[in-house]
């Protein structure tokens, strides 16, 4: 088990280049499963602990893969898919893993799932994915840990979302491909990662239209081709160094340039003080004065992404006045405010909303991630701080993260990993 020692107070400096994105990579490749025969190529797949746990998922159902990790290209071949099982012991690492159940029901026609694990952020049911799959025809039973479910034949139908699911959004459309007839998904979520996904099946084959809107519809088709694909850059990967470079007063280029979906973070950022300037290969971030207060509620997209909040609120720690936080996604998203109060932070708690009240500095103590997005929070906030910090369970970065700190060192930041 490894940790990051971070020394704070350097000014970020230079040039990051931004990894493929975890919450693309990781459905698409699950996608792979419903192309039934040659060797599917996606390209830009970051080297993160989660994608080899669900390459792993893909082998057990019989999946022929390879990663090139150097490369960050992965290949797949799903013509022997010949398990309909994913079984606790892999499932309960990834909650994205449940995904496999509407591949596996569009080309097995059966599939035993293990409900899911992962990150611990509060409840968030299956039940949009059971609901709809039903609706499609599948017959459902739930029992001991597992979901279990047998079709004759998918057949197209209206599904009705109460709210938007991106993983929900994303098992439907997976199995509609598939199916028989039109399917239709109302309050579908808009995210560009779902549009990415889409993008993918389409460019084998599917026939999807209204993807990146509220309302998608998917004809069935008999069959996807095998192809090559590029995945998106990670916007959540991208967003942290912009912040990190907000708290730390720095100067960075990110690259690529990936603005055309992160409109409110950019937003929210040049209110709290920072500058960006865009080219044609990426975005300059700085922060040429003091930081300002700001206030944002966390919101599927278009809105603030959840993912971000934690980062976000990091650098409201050392903003001047009091920013206010709504998180409205998950309801267990601020575990990591109390290892940002053992930082100095003033920040109190009254539901689901936190005051941040900026302090002229973070003083560094030993802090413990409790899930990807808050352990990048922490790193942020630590690059700000004196002295030394220590951040535990790191192995939770790592799942979202590539090398993050070889990237961090790059730009003048003082951290490094060391084994426990």
């Amino acid at each position: 088990m490894d940790k990051f020692i971070v020394r704070g107070g350097r000014k970020l400096q230079g040039t990051v280049n931004i990894s493929g994105s975890k919450n693309a990579a990781l459905p698409i490749l699950i996608a792979g499963l419903l192309i039934e025969k040659g060797e599917t190529v996606v390209k830009n797949v970051p080297n993160l602990a989660d994608i080899g746990t669900v390459l792993n998922v893909l082998k057990h159902l019989g999946v022929k893969t390879v990663w090139d990790k150097e490369e960050h290209i992965v290949g797949l071949d799903a013509s022997n898919l010949n398990n309909h099982e994913a079984p606790y012991d892999l499932v309960r690492k990834m909650r994205a893993s449940f995904l496999v159940m509407g591949p596996l029901l569009a080309r097995l026609k059966k599939a035993r799932v293990s409900l899911p694990g992962g990150c611990v952020l509060g409840p968030r049911p299956v039940d949009y994915h059971l609901k709809a799959f039903a609706a499609l025809g599948a017959k459902i039973v739930d029992e001991g840990g597992y979901v279990s479910a047998k079709v004759g034949s998918l057949r197209g139908t209206v599904i009705h979302f109460d709210k938007p699911s991106h993983t929900g959004t994303e098992n439907v459309m997976m199995a509609a491909c598939l199916a028989k007839g039109k399917t239709t998904i109302i309050n579908a979520a808009c995210d560009p990662e779902v549009v990415d996904v889409a993008r993918f099946l389409i460019l084998a084959g599917a026939k999807i239209t209204g993807v990146g809107s509220t309302i998608i519809e998917i004809e069935g088709v008999k069959s996807l081709k095998p192809i090559e694909y590029s995945v998106m850059p990670d916007r959540l990967e991208a967003g942290t160094f912009m912040m990190a470079a907000g708290i730390t007063g720095g100067d960075i280029m990110v690259k690529p340039r990936c603005e055309s979906y992160m409109g409110i973070v950019v937003a929210k950022l040049r209110n709290a003080g920072l500058d960006f300037k865009f080219y044609k290969s990426g975005i300059r971030v700085s922060r040429p004065g003091s930081m300002g207060a700001i206030n944002l509620t966390t919101f599927p997209y278009p809105g603030f992404p959840t993912d971000l909040q934690a980062s976000i609120m990091a650098m409201c720690c050392v903003a001047e006045g009091i920013s206010h936080i709504q998180e409205t996604v998950f309801t267990d998203r601020f575990t990591h405010v109390m290892e940002l109060a053992r930082l100095g932070a003033d920040i109190k708690i009254a539901g689901q909303e936190a005051a941040i009240t900026g302090v002229k500095k973070l003083k560094g103590t030993s802090i413990m991630a409790s899930d990807i997005r808050a352990g990048a929070g922490l790193v942020v906030a630590a690059l700000a701080a004196g002295r030394k910090s220590e951040i535990l369970r790191i192995y939770h970065i790592d799942r979202g993260y590539e090398k993050i700190e070889a990237k961090l060192q790059e730009l003048g930041a003082d951290i490094k990993r060391q084994q426990v």
